[in-house]
């Protein structure tokens, strides 16, 4: 990592409120602009998220607003309304408000006095998605954007759903972490000292858990095509970058993004990396001059000078090596491929069917047992140390397997792969899960990609189509993208299971698939090596580290643990998302988070899964202001519905400021 000191331009940094909607609202803003500004315009680059430019994202916000500001840009960083320091009150996430306050923050930059009236946005997670959606409503200042693991598709390709099946780990996780963010207080050095208690009693008293609102939206309707770019493409006018990770769950969007945007308004990249900014240097890497690379596209796009960033292949992809099984790794072996056009000439789908010598007998039964899925690594890696799937022989022994002959070449993949399968269901209601893993000849499991399918939805994710047991039909799923080579010696297998505990939450009935091998197959999407372009990047550059001071948690637990309870058969799996920790900033900020997540499930009943995550949160600063939230959501369901129960505390100065507690049940439609 390189830190950049000394820049060609001389930046400030200036805290302002900037008014939305009827002026009424105004949301605080940190800007970093050269200090010539006025007299010498420079386009904007907005970041707007909730979660906290003063304490959450401030190290990685001085990683790169005072760098693109020494660069020629005025850097800005909102906090969205009802968060962080920001008036007003929580909304659901990229609600109608949230984008129209976004337009309405747009506008106000292209109107100061230093700038020349041209905004790019860029993020990554909700400040890519918004910047997706924002682009969607087409403020005419916002030219282009950087969406970085983002998504397209706010239905099947989020922490919600997927392949119309509800997604236990993060639809519970997320929701909950999202109530104790929202119930974070605003800071008394920014918005006063009189002003911060009763800003955050009208917070605490608008809360309403994100699970109640998801999981009354179990298809694909008007909720979730609100602020999905998906639905109709055309409406993006601003170029678009997209960038993702083959370890972050959002990455087939940017493949879509490359498909449907015009050539000419839009490039894409996918490197190795999780849920992650590409320059910060976690694993997996190679990192990359992600800042550098930027500073292309904006000069390209708001400044028109010419970069040659149009001239890169339409899609830049990292194409993984193989590799042993591991929950991390420090740099991914590989190489950088390009491709110019579209669809790619590279690539050529191959069939494989799954009735081959290895398979035994022409009728094969698929029953998993319910704790099937507990190596599935996590469903956001952060570039943590237990992030990633292991060795998947075990999931793979509670699956049915269909191996490949050895391979006597090397086939290197690109794309989203796909299964068909001919099958049954014993049961109006079933999950089908599919894995496929790269198998050395020591029989180690390197899981590739996955995919999964909610059979209600087979039809649609608009619609619920029963099974009818005793009629066999053909059902397509489409696995997530990935680069990867099969070295010879190696076979390849698709792992098929109906139960993936705890990413999806399985239906209420304990079934059982019947697949026909004959009639299946795995489609490839088989990349030809030719001339390959040369792609390099830049190493990473950023501005001098936020002089933070984190401290190592006084009892070490592991990240993730298994444990079983033999007599009982449930097996627990104990998740510590490990977001930071807890930390002490320069101006005497202590911020103290922690967090638990906890799965369960009886391998023979899939009624027995429940989910529970707990948030404790302090802030405080000298013996003045001290803030403390305590978070608890629970999700469990019957055969008929889904039950849900959350609750929160919030005290100021030892004092209870603010208790709520919630119970909710929704019937189970699709879920």
């Amino acid at each position: 990592m390189r830190y950049r000191e000394q820049f060609e331009r001389q930046v400030v940094r200036e805290d302002v409120w900037i008014p939305v909607g009827d002026g009424s609202t105004r949301l605080h803003a940190r800007i970093w602009r050269p200090a010539d500004a006025e007299a010498d315009p420079v386009p904007a680059l907005l970041e707007y998220l909730p979660y906290r430019k003063s304490d959450w994202t401030a190290p990685r916000d001085a990683q790169r607003h005072p760098w693109y500001a020494g660069h020629g840009y005025a850097s800005v960083r909102v906090d969205i309304r009802g968060h962080g320091d920001s008036e007003g009150t929580p909304g659901d996430e990229y609600d109608a408000r949230e984008l129209a306050d976004g337009v309405d923050v747009v506008n106000w930059l292209a109107e100061q006095p230093w700038c020349t009236g041209r905004v790019g946005m860029f993020g990554i997670s909700w400040g890519g998605f918004n910047s997706l959606q924002i682009a969607a409503l087409a403020p005419e200042p916002l030219k282009a954007i950087v969406t970085v693991c983002s998504t397209d598709d706010r239905y099947d390709n989020d922490v919600h759903y997927t392949g119309g099946a509800v997604l236990g780990i993060d639809m519970l996780a997320w929701a909950g972490t999202m109530l104790a963010f929202a119930s974070r207080p605003p800071d008394p050095q920014v918005v006063g000292a009189d002003r911060w208690l009763p800003m955050w009693r009208e917070r605490l008293g608008s809360l309403e858990p994100f699970l109640h609102t998801w999981l009354d939206h179990q298809e694909r309707d008007d909720y979730w095509r609100h602020g999905s770019v998906c639905e109709d493409y055309g409406a993006v006018r601003a170029a678009v970058l997209a960038v993702g990770g083959w370890n972050d769950p959002y990455r087939d969007t940017v493949l879509r993004l490359v498909e449907h945007l015009p050539t000419d308004r839009v490039r894409g990249i996918v490197g190795p990396w999780s849920h992650q900014y590409p320059d910060r240097g976690l694993p997996p890497g190679p990192a990359i001059g992600f800042l550098q690379e930027t500073l292309r596209w904006w000069d390209h796009w708001l400044k028109d000078e010419d970069t040659g960033v149009m001239a890169e292949p339409l899609l830049r992809a990292w194409v993984n090596d193989p590799v042993p099984p591991a929950t991390s790794y420090d740099v991914m072996p590989g190489r950088w491929v390009g491709d110019t056009d579209r669809p790619s000439r590279s690539i050529a789908w191959c069939e494989r069917p799954l009735g081959t010598d290895t398979v035994p007998g022409p009728v094969v039964m698929v029953r998993s047992p319910q704790h099937t899925g507990l190596d599935a690594g996590r469903f956001f890696p952060f570039g943590n140390a237990s992030d990633l799937p292991p060795d998947q022989r075990e999931e793979d022994g509670r699956s049915v397997c269909f191996d490949s002959e050895v391979l006597q070449e090397r086939v290197e993949i690109l794309g989203r792969p796909r299964l068909r399968l001919r099958l049954d269901s014993a049961a109006p209601r079933a999950n089908v899960i599919a894995r496929l893993c790269d198998v050395a000849p020591d029989g180690s499991s390197t899981l590739v990609t996955r995919g999964v399918l909610n059979l209600l939805s087979r039809q649609g994710r608009d619609r619920v189509a029963e099974w009818t047991p005793g009629t066999y039909e053909d059902v397509e799923l489409e696995l997530t993208g990935i680069g990867y080579a099969f070295p010879p010696g190696h076979r390849i297998r698709v792992a098929v299971s109906d139960a993936y505990w705890p990413w999806v939450w399985p239906h209420g009935e304990r079934g059982e698939l019947t697949v026909l091998p004959a009639d299946s197959a795995l489609l490839l999407p088989v990349r030809e090596p030719g001339d390959e372009p040369q792609i390099r990047f830049e190493e990473p550059e950023q501005a001098p580290p936020l002089p933070v001071t984190y401290d190592a948690p006084a009892k070490p637990h592991p990240e993730r643990l298994v444990t079983i309870d033999v007599a009982k058969g449930e097996w627990t799996l104990e998740v510590d998302p490990n977001y930071g920790g807890s930390r002490t900033y320069p101006d005497g900020l202590r911020y103290e988070e922690s967090a638990r997540e906890t799965y369960r499930i009886r391998h023979d009943d899939p009624l027995s899964a429940r989910a529970v995550s707990e948030w404790h949160i302090r802030l405080r600063r000298g013996d003045d202001w001290d803030a403390e939230i305590m978070a608890r959501t629970e999700l469990r369901a019957t055969a008929a519905d889904f039950v849900m129960d959350s609750r929160i505390e919030a005290r100021a100065n030892g004092e209870t400021v603010a208790k709520r507690a919630w119970h909710r049940t929704t019937p189970r439609t699709s879920g």
